[in-house]
């Protein structure tokens, strides 16, 4: 597997230099100064790559180019936004970067309660806790006809903790849950995102999923005249939010949108920790059965709780099985190796880490995108991955 590492440009608290020496040999990152909508230019992502080489690193994973909203509703102006999208897939493809994660998520991106959830050891977890999310929908937020998304063992835990947050805490919730969090594409206030929400439950689940197919009919023709290989990312969580429809969230999802646009280029985004929060989706048997089109990985790991809620574990921790995950995903790259593909490495990264030591209380440290943590979490999987490669080659022997 090609070892990788999430990488939030010339401001980010971890240089290339540090990525190097943690060993990843590739980065993923996008043009995050490049407004939502507008196209990437060729010379600007020249010059992203040129910077990365530099440092004898790989740009080999884009992350993301984001989409507009407007697509995502088809209303607007979506049709300039979407000639936009393909001039920059055009653009990277000729820059020679040519695997492009992005998201269908409605309104909010990755979503937690708590960027800074107290572990036994002292380190800081991400944490989305299903109560603390029903008090900001229900009774922060007043979400018309909130109410009707939660159970009233929920909301009676809601409004419990409701009661025992300071002023603080509620202004912190707020922050965490819609202004916005690395790698998303904006933030919103009450008004607009309530404005937002409705916007896009009215589209309903097959309506929203319809806005994707029609996404991927116009662009992954696209992407596989350029020889750029599109993945999606799954819901995260995998589940309503705000009463809003997910449409990547299972299995079934997936098979849905490979069924619809049947190309190697609509490919997957395999994040073990967004598919993982659900204990219905089998990351093992997913990456089996999407083997051929996943094109890159988010290994992490969560414990999951009975109501929905989890927090991130250890990447070797948690409820999902992540030896048998890489073990499915090293039996991909030898049957593309069989096959004579050019990707036979799946690019993968340590997803997301636990904040510790030092960087406790460090200024710019992005939420679950600690150095230390990550760096944990690499040398954890390289041990798995070299582990299982040793048997393999040992019993092949």
């Amino acid at each position: 597997m090609k070892s990788t590492w999430r990488w939030f440009g010339p401001n980010d608290t971890v240089s290339l230099e540090k990525i190097a020496q943690a060993g990843a040999t590739g980065v993923v990152t996008s043009l995050h100064h490049v407004a939502t909508g507008d196209v990437w230019p060729l010379q600007e992502v020249l010059t992203r790559k040129t910077e990365i080489e530099a440092a004898g690193l790989e740009w080999s994973v884009i992350e993301s180019i984001p989409l507009h909203n407007d697509i995502k509703k088809r209303t607007g102006d979506f049709q300039r936004y979407l000639e936009n999208y393909k001039q920059s897939i055009r653009n990277v493809a000729q820059a020679g970067v040519k695997v492009v994660c992005y998201n269908f998520m409605p309104v909010v991106d990755w979503t937690r309660t708590s960027l800074s959830y107290r572990l036994t050891n002292n380190s800081r977890a991400l944490r989305f806790d299903l109560a603390d999310f029903a008090a900001y929908d229900v009774y922060i937020l007043e979400r018309n006809n909130a109410k009707q998304c939660y159970d009233e063992e929920v909301l009676t835990r809601a409004a419990k903790r409701l009661s025992s947050m300071s002023d603080e805490e509620r202004v912190l919730l707020e922050e965490n849950v819609i202004a916005g969090l690395p790698g998303g594409e904006g933030s919103y206030d009450r008004d607009s995102i309530r404005t937002e929400i409705e916007a896009f439950i009215a589209l309903g689940v097959e309506g929203f999923r319809d806005n994707l197919i029609n996404f991927l009919k116009e662009v992954i023709p696209v992407a596989e005249s350029c020889g750029v290989k599109m993945c999606i990312h799954p819901d995260d969580p995998p589940f309503s939010l705000f009463g809003l429809p997910r449409i990547v969230s299972t299995a079934e999802d997936v098979r849905k949108l490979r069924a619809a646009v049947p190309s190697v280029s609509n490919g997957l985004t395999l994040c073990a920790g967004s598919f993982g929060a659900r204990g219905d989706n089998n990351l093992v048997s997913m990456a089996r059965e999407f083997g051929e089109v996943i094109h890159f990985v988010h290994l992490r790991n969560v414990t999951r709780e009975e109501d929905g809620s989890f927090y991130e574990a250890d990447h070797l921790g948690g409820d999902n099985d992540m030896v048998g995950l890489i073990a499915a995903l090293l039996d991909e790259e030898k049957t593309r190796r069989g096959s004579g593909r050019e990707d036979e490495a799946i690019p993968m990264r340590p997803d997301h880490g636990h904040l510790m030591g030092d960087e406790i209380g460090q200024v710019g440290v992005n939420p679950g995108y600690s150095y230390v943590g990550r760096l944990k979490g690499l040398a954890e999987l390289h041990g798995v991955i070299h582990a299982l490669e040793y048997s393999r080659q040992q019993g092949e022997g």
